[in-house]
């Protein structure tokens, strides 16, 4: 990865979801990492909800942001393991219009140095919907931590070179 001092950053418009059936603002540790992250890498946090894990109401609240041309990123947390209330992917992937394959890939690569072969129980995800990119990262701390600061602070800063996804999202958006 190679960044040109000269050129300057484009802000993104971020909207963040934590999907918890337990977490409440006052506990959401893996949303406060998020948003402070997002700020400051030099982002606006647009909005930030957190909702149950419910396939319907995760939908409708991620719909209204891909068809809001004020938001260009989504990152939700929660929802991507296993259990039986973990619905995050049947929610969100069939909003999608292109999926971004080698975002959970590289995640549950880079996440086995850190918990090994339970890396596979990880469906995180992301994809592109209406010139909006969505990524979905696990509930924990740690995994959101591994997941900005090792893929999505580089992908969502329109420095990084060869590419980035700041030229797939906002601009051409209805």
């Amino acid at each position: 990865m190679s960044q040109h001092a000269s050129e300057s950053l484009r802000p993104l418009n971020v909207a963040l979801l934590t999907v918890s059936d337990t977490r409440t603002r006052e506990n959401d540790t893996s949303g406060d990492y998020l948003q402070d992250a997002v700020e400051s890498a030099g982002h606006r946090l647009v909005e930030r909800r957190l909702l149950k894990d419910d396939i319907y109401r995760m939908r409708a609240t991620v719909s209204a942001w891909i068809a809001d041309p004020g938001v260009e990123v989504i990152v939700t947390t929660g929802g991507t393991g296993f259990t039986g209330r973990d619905s995050t992917p049947e929610a969100l992937a069939p909003l999608f219009d292109k999926r971004i394959e080698g975002f959970g890939e590289l995640f549950r690569q880079l996440s086995y140095d850190d918990i090994g072969t339970a890396t596979v129980q990880s469906r995180c995800l992301a994809g592109l919907a209406n010139r909006t990119a969505i990524f979905c990262l696990p509930g924990s701390t740690g995994a959101c931590r591994l997941g900005w600061e090792q893929i999505l602070a580089s992908q969502l800063d329109s420095r990084t070179r060869p590419c980035n996804f700041v030229q797939h999202v906002g601009a051409e958006k209805p």
